[in-house]
């Protein structure tokens, strides 16, 4: 009988053809989310050979959805013509988002969000910037490069609550007519002995846009730290996934460090990325090592760029949610650039009651996975909402500073079936807020004509800037427990190295995102304000964060 494969793959290269005239991938609508633009991608028709290829990585792996062009020209490892792309060319996917708008106090009081312990963002930027290019505004979200830092808040009373949360203010740094609040949460950390064991599952992008020194031989290194940190009631197994995905280790005691390193040793970069497939197996190896109390959690590590498979972003967080129903947390380790994936990196954590970093050195995998080990893996205080009422009475203007992506409605908040950030042990996290006070001639917005007059000097609360709510669950639980507190008004508030180290890192993350609202505020000024407010510096972090600031001001000055 007379062989059918040429004409397969004649007539696969006669499809191919048609899509690579159709209009490639850019950007993409989800809802309202939006990803940033990458730039345009030339599809050409595929050689003889390459449909050969194709044709039996279909073979192998009948699953494969071709959705659009795009995806087409990345499952069938479809060429472009040098000519047309660079090779340097960057097809990061971000997410769109606007800084937060100023609000009156009088027609929209209340401010309610979910917490966020995220770094991601910080990592990312520096690697941008350390590569000699300022990074898109996008990239850039405030609330993780803030949260990058650690801040010495009061130590909390677990017997009352698993956090501390405290507030000051001070005058704002690059608008002396406004005022800045701070609200800081700091996460209880429990003794060594107290931490539960831990039934962790390393799920690992094999794909070939994983190969390279900065992604897989440094997930990898990275993830060898982490091994070295865990004992005998431990368990780690480890996944894998390209075209087709597989478990490389059944879980294993913490204490065998040869066998978990060899595993590792093992891995290499090849293929297509299966990565639907892969969290799916990486879950099942999860619940088999389930340990009832323990910490059971996958980590990912991926450039996120998922093209086969379960590719549609909404049906991977639902298969992320329902497994987070069932105790098993998901964190996710960003590398690479080029094509990585912010925004679905980030949606994936959020979805599994996670968080989300980027690894750009070992150095930086050590601080996630070594240094910062438990509040990376284990949650004290799930569903974290805060919600801030400020009185008109008093303030008249205020912006919360980032957290643009966690925003909730006000209704959120008393609803514990809405979903929101969690605090891991010994985490800090911090939120701030540019406030104009009545009168005081900070005032961005005109007042309404026939609004409600906000004079409310004889109220019983005249004295109070705001009211700060949080609501947390402890792990486990279905029911918040809330707590409150009064935000009085100072008359000369100074501000302590943690609000002025904060309100630095602030301002450096709005100056990258265009700094509508830091008035003349300069890099230098930003500089010295972190200069003066470095504190203990013991793992040189904020010295680092110093030498950006320098090099984001040689780069401006070197676009002009």
């Amino acid at each position: 009988m007379k062989s059918t494969k040429p004409l397969l793959m004649i007539g696969l290269a006669a499809v191919l053809t048609a899509v690579g005239c159709s209009a490639p991938e850019t950007d993409r609508q989800a809802g309202n989310d939006t990803f940033a633009p990458a730039q345009p991608e030339v599809l050409h028709p595929p050689t003889e050979p390459e449909v050969a290829v194709a044709l039996e990585q279909i073979a192998v792996s009948p699953r494969i959805a071709v959705s659009d062009a795009a995806h087409a020209s990345r499952v069938l490892g479809q060429p472009t013509h040098p000519g047309n792309r660079p090779q340097n060319q960057n097809r990061e996917r971000y997410r769109h988002f606007d800084d937060n708008p100023v609000r009156r106090a009088a027609e929209d009081p209340v401010s309610t969000f979910s917490i966020d312990v995220d770094t991601g963002s910080y990592a990312n930027v520096r690697r941008m910037l350390q590569s000699g290019r300022l990074p898109s505004a996008d990239a850039v979200r405030v609330e993780e490069m803030i949260n990058y830092f650690g801040y010495d808040y009061p130590r909390p009373d677990p017997r009352q609550a698993p956090f501390s949360v405290s507030v000051e203010q001070t005058a704002t740094p690059w608008n002396a007519r406004t005022r800045l609040v701070q609200i800081g949460i700091r996460g209880h950390a429990p003794a060594p002995e107290d931490i539960p064991p831990a039934n962790l599952v390393f799920l690992v992008d094999v794909s070939g846009s994983m190969n390279g020194p900065d992604r897989l031989p440094l997930v990898v290194n990275g993830l060898k730290l982490l091994a070295r940190q865990l004992g005998a009631n431990d368990r780690i197994a480890l996944v894998v996934y390209a075209a087709r995905t597989g478990v490389v280790l059944e879980s294993t005691a913490g204490d065998q460090t040869a066998t978990i390193m060899a595993a590792l040793d093992q891995l290499q970069a090849g293929g297509s990325t299966n990565g639907g497939d892969g969290l799916r197996m990486a879950y099942g190896q999860a619940r088999q090592g389930f340990i009832k109390g323990g910490i059971n959690r996958v980590i990912l590590a991926t450039d996120g760029d998922f093209n086969v498979g379960t590719v549609d972003q909404e049906a991977l967080l639902d298969l992320i949610r329902r497994q987070r129903e069932s105790g098993i947390s998901l964190t996710t380790l960003g590398v690479g650039g080029g094509n990585y994936n912010d925004y679905l990196m980030d949606q994936l954590a959020a979805a599994g009651d996670g968080n989300s970093a980027y690894i750009d050195t070992l150095s930086e995998a050590r601080k996630v996975l070594v240094e910062e080990r438990h509040s990376t893996l284990m949650t004290i205080a799930s569903d974290v909402k805060i919600q801030v009422e400020f009185n008109p009475a008093v303030v008249a203007e205020y912006r919360l500073i980032g957290y643009e992506n966690r925003q909730l409605e006000r209704e959120d908040f008393n609803n514990d079936a809405v979903d929101a950030g969690d605090i891991g042990a010994g985490h800090t996290v911090t939120a701030l807020y540019e406030v104009a006070l009545t009168g005081s001639g900070g005032e961005r917005i005109d007042p309404l004509r026939y609004g409600e007059q906000a004079s409310q000097s004889d109220s019983a609360h005249g004295d109070e800037l705001a009211f700060v709510r949080l609501r947390y669950k402890t792990p486990g639980e279905s029911v918040s427990q809330l707590l409150e507190t009064p935000v009085r008004s100072t008359d000369k508030p100074a501000a302590s190295d943690n609000l002025a180290f904060a309100a630095a890192v602030a301002a450096f993350g709005q100056h990258l995102r265009g700094g509508e609202h830091l008035e003349q505020f300069t890099l230098a000024d930003i500089h010295a304000l972190a200069s003066q407010a470095r504190g203990d510096d013991t793992d040189g972090y904020r010295g680092e964060f110093l030498q950006l600031i320098r090099l984001a001001e040689s780069l401006s000055l070197a676009r002009r």
